[in-house]
């Protein structure tokens, strides 16, 4: 009893003294990293881009919530069944509201690329064991992915916050800037990431972003506000640097063997190693592979699927085409086709049907599928690379920026080079279904083209905003559109948690 005591005497008369002297105490680690200290050289901050990689690999982004967010506010995808989880569903059918679980993340992931990569802006200019010419390009490339970031936001959500230095403390918040400060952000952080980028013959490693990624983003966000003559000059930069072509093989931007080719522009890498992490940060080991072929994929969870009006897009005899469009069986799954390299046949798989041509089946994605080599069986995760620019669409963009600057004639050659690739060989436009004898009636090519090319791939949902915002549209494709849906809402986590912010800021009809 007596040690007892003595020990709660020691105790007190030390929480006593501590309690006398908290003025004295370190609120500091010192053991742990802090920004203002780690970037001394080029290792810690070429560290530093490498951990914006990792936030664009993550869940939060490509490795999941990204191409659902973008596929669910397109038409090209339609619920593959029951087992389509209720937030998405919400987005596909514009019920979603500001606490949508999905639209949410990949806010969060935006946000968390802009952090990291405002820290590699902010640090860089003071590391001094780095050669300048090292030093403009890491820069360079964190000035990149702040702008893809802002441009996602404010072609997305519209009017965000915008931070241009990293946080220091939990308190500093930012208030609500127009739609306009943010895409103008964005253009010029793209600019200037297309000055200090290297081409993509002088990356250091495979799969970094380059000077071809900086401009094919700027072409996307300029043509996004209008801009169509400065985003041509940033695809003329892209189509004359000769570093990039059409692959032979339409297939080939989808599997995983020919990942990083002549074609792309812009790719996120994944591997076969290191599995799927649901953690969505990005952050540690265990986050080299994506979930895509699982959800997609006819043997798998099949959760969206390809949607009629996508469908009946194509090209088909059926419909008094010259010939079907290969790019229709390189893109989907039918009843009856074979996978896992020719040795199994697709006899059923769960979910929706669909009317095609007259007959009820099931039709699935095969692009970004591993089933052309393997039989997935129950779950499987991924490390084919997601390609996010690919040079068909440089060419197509070109084209419709060619049309509205009043160049018509290389308009419809252009469409026509990637109608040209080898294993696609489709007849060049005009076609029967397809005239092109005014501006009209090109760019319903343009659309068509683009969309059957680049189906399910991220691009159709950003297209539809501004073409419906130009009067392209005699239908509005989004059958339940009404003028809220042009934005998301804001995540009511953001409003409520950040001071410069109210609910008078949320977007109109939320």
């Amino acid at each position: 009893m007596k040690n007892r005591k003595s020990l709660i005497v020691f105790l007190l008369t030390m929480l006593v003294s501590f309690s006398c002297n908290r003025e004295d105490l370190s609120l500091i680690n010192p053991n742990e990293v802090v920004v203002a200290t780690y970037y001394k050289n080029a290792a810690e901050l070429e560290a530093g881009v490498y951990a914006i990689y990792g936030s664009i690999q993550s869940a939060q982004l490509y490795s999941r919530e990204y191409w659902f967010l973008h596929d669910l506010r397109g038409d090209d995808n339609k619920s593959g069944g029951g087992q389509l989880e209720t937030p998405r569903n919400q987005l596909l059918i514009g019920s979603n509201d500001p606490a949508n679980s999905v639209a949410n993340s990949v806010w969060n992931g935006l946000y968390q690329v802009i952090l990291r990569s405002n820290i590699v802006i902010t640090q860089g200019p003071e590391v001094e064991e780095i050669s300048e010419s090292e030093r403009t390009a890491l820069i360079a490339e964190a000035k990149f992915t702040r702008g893809w970031a802002y441009f996602e936001l404010g072609s997305l959500w519209g009017g965000v916050p915008i931070y241009t230095t990293y946080a220091e403390t939990f308190e500093e918040a930012a208030p609500k800037s127009s739609q306009t400060e943010v895409l103008n952000l964005a253009i010029q952080d793209l600019r200037d990431a297309a000055a200090g980028l290297p081409p993509v013959t002088n990356v250091k490693l495979q799969g970094r972003f380059s000077r071809g990624s900086a401009l094919a983003m700027l072409g996307r966000a300029l043509m996004f506000t209008g801009d169509y003559a400065g985003a041509k000059s940033a695809y003329d930069q892209i189509v004359n640097s000769g570093n990039y072509e059409l692959v032979d093989e339409y297939d080939d931007n989808f599997q995983e063997e020919n990942e990083y080719n002549k074609e792309s522009i812009m790719e996120i890498g994944y591997a076969d190693i290191g599995g799927f992490n649901w953690d969505g940060t990005g952050d540690g080991v265990g986050n080299e592979q994506s979930v895509r072929t699982q959800e997609y994929s006819a043997v798998g969870w099949r959760n969206l699927i390809p949607s009629e009006s996508l469908l009946n897009d194509f090209e088909r005899v059926s419909k008094g085409d010259a010939k079907d469009d290969p790019r229709f069986a390189k893109s989907f799954y039918v009843l009856g086709d074979t996978y896992n390299n020719g040795e199994s046949v697709l006899e059923d798989t769960q979910g929706e049907e669909t009317t095609f041509e007259g007959e009820t089946t099931k039709i699935s994605w095969r692009k970004y599928s591993l089933m052309y080599k393997v039989d997935p069986g129950g779950f499987l995760t991924g490390g084919i690379n997601m390609r996010v620019i690919r040079y068909a669409e440089v060419l197509i963009s070109l084209a419709e920026c060619e049309l509205e600057t009043g160049n018509p004639t290389r308009a419809i050659a252009l469409l026509n080079q990637v109608r040209s690739r080898p294993s696609v060989d489709m007849p060049p436009y005009p076609t029967a279904s397809y005239p092109v004898n005014s501006d009209a009636e090109i760019m319903r090519a343009i659309i068509h083209e683009k969309r059957v090319e680049h189906s399910s791939e991220q691009v159709r949902n950003r297209d539809i905003l501004r073409w419906r915002k130009e009067g392209k549209f005699d239908t509005d494709p989004i059958d339940y559109f009404q003028p809220k849906h042009e934005l998301l809402p804001l995540p009511q986590s953001e409003i409520d948690n950040n001071s410069e912010l109210s609910q008078a800021d949320q977007n109109p009809g939320y």
